[in-house]
């Protein structure tokens, strides 16, 4: 079995096919505004859909139920990036919006900032951080898992 694609359920189609288009500037590879479904190519082969959130309720039975509850999110979209001020001012400059400011995150190993999409679906676009500057306990599990 492998992994085909990330689809993202969404009520806000057309904003969401905008949103990822144009915003975050990936290639739309099928779909179009008014449409259902659509994909973009995210890299190296990968793709990233998004689908009526409606239809894939009617599909599985689950169409009598809330579209929206508050709670904590349940999944993040991770982006990987080589310049992550880069790619912020950019994503700025085509009118997207941050949750968070750019983190040094050493637990972690990387530097990441926090946005959404119209659906309210977290992104994180991440880059690493360099080693000297991880926590000494992910250095510890790095070594652990490199042997």
């Amino acid at each position: 079995m492998k992994l085909d694609n990330v689809r993202l359920l969404v009520t806000n189609f057309d904003d969401c096919l905008y949103f990822y288009q144009e915003i975050l500037g990936f290639s739309l590879t099928w779909g179009e505004p008014g449409g259902n479904y659509a994909s973009f190519d995210v890299g190296d082969g990968k793709i990233l859909a998004l689908f009526r959130r409606k239809l894939m309720a009617e599909a599985v039975g689950t169409a009598g139920l809330p579209e929206h509850t508050e709670s904590q999110d349940r999944f993040a979209v991770i982006f990987e990036v080589t310049d992550l001020e880069q790619t912020v001012r950019d994503i700025e400059d085509r009118g997207g919006k941050n949750i968070s400011p750019i983190q040094n995150n050493p637990l972690w190993g990387i530097r990441t900032v926090h946005l959404r999409d119209p659906d309210g679906n977290l992104i994180e676009i991440i880059t690493g951080l360099p080693k000297e500057e991880w926590d000494e306990s992910l250095i510890e599990k790095d070594r652990k898992y490199e042997s």
